[in-house]
């Protein structure tokens, strides 16, 4: 048995934190002296302690290692499998990140504004036409969306393969929500379909603002801050649940390769002095 100092040291763990690895659960004393409170952890812990900080490692929480300790191997390989799948995407984000950097470095370096690139974005107003929407709603927080999107498109397009639906074009996401709030965002994931089924919706012609973006999808902010400004300048209002359009696959392209078409609905805006 080992007093939980020497255990401490050999797993390289504070004492605080083994006290609340036993708080919430997650790894338990061998051992409570009731006399003295004294907390002993035997030798075959070491190894359950250095498989947490492996887990720790690969950044999961300690809700998922607890899960993962009481399950055994039954969803091993499939939370493994999730966590590979956030680091390389975590990855590409990095990536594409220190690429921005080293451009915008230059731009300073010869002079340029770093958000000078707002302004070349080209802002036009369209009319849509009317289109068959398979779509799936859902409340959305921020950690959510790279794997939601990914997750509710497959189911889509699987619906669509099982019931030999017919596709009219590229995935579609709308914003509902009024205001962002990394809580939790009311998205609605969508496929143009070419005749109506049960539980798809008609997206009817409007009026839009649209802009085509090449670039990463964390700089489309800045497509719509374009958008509002634009507004402004023409007398417009901006109405109702904007969308985007995803005319690449993330899967096969690079980050500053994707190619997003935004939509944002628009009416004349009459009380403009």
């Amino acid at each position: 048995m080992l007093p939980i100092g020497e255990f401490s040291k050999l797993c390289g763990v504070s004492t605080k934190t083994l006290r609340y690895y036993n708080e919430i659960g997650l790894l338990l004393p061998q051992n409570i002296n009731p006399e003295n409170g004294y907390r002993y952890y035997s030798t075959q812990q070491l190894k359950d302690m250095l498989w947490i900080n492996r887990l720790k490692s690969f950044h999961c929480s300690l809700e998922e290692i607890k899960s993962i300790l009481e399950q055994g191997s039954k969803t091993l390989e499939e939370v493994l499998l999730h966590k590979q799948r956030e680091l390389l995407e975590k990855q590409r984000e990095l990536s594409y990140t220190l690429l921005q950097l080293g451009q915008d470095i230059g731009k300073v370096k010869e002079g340029i504004p770093i958000m000078a690139y707002v302004d070349d974005i080209v802002v036009e107003l369209v009319h849509t036409e009317s289109m068959e929407l398979l779509s799936i709603r859902r409340m959305m927080s921020s950690a959510d969306y790279a794997q939601g999107y990914k997750r509710y498109f497959d189911q889509l397009y699987a619906r669509a393969a099982r019931e030999g639906l017919s596709l009219r074009g590229a995935p579609m996401t709308f914003y509902h929500s009024d205001q962002f709030d990394p809580a939790g965002n009311d998205t609605e994931f969508a496929l143009p379909i070419s005749v109506p089924v049960v539980g798809s919706r008609t997206l009817p012609r409007r009026s839009c603002a649209k802009a085509v973006y090449t670039g990463a999808y964390a700089d489309l902010p800045a497509v719509y801050a374009r958008m509002w400004d634009w507004a402004e300048q023409q007398g417009y209002a901006l109405v109702d649940s904007p969308y985007e359009i995803y005319l690449t696959d993330p899967a096969h392209s690079e980050a500053d390769q994707l190619v997003t078409e935004v939509y944002f609905p628009v009416k004349l805006n009459l009380s403009r002095s």
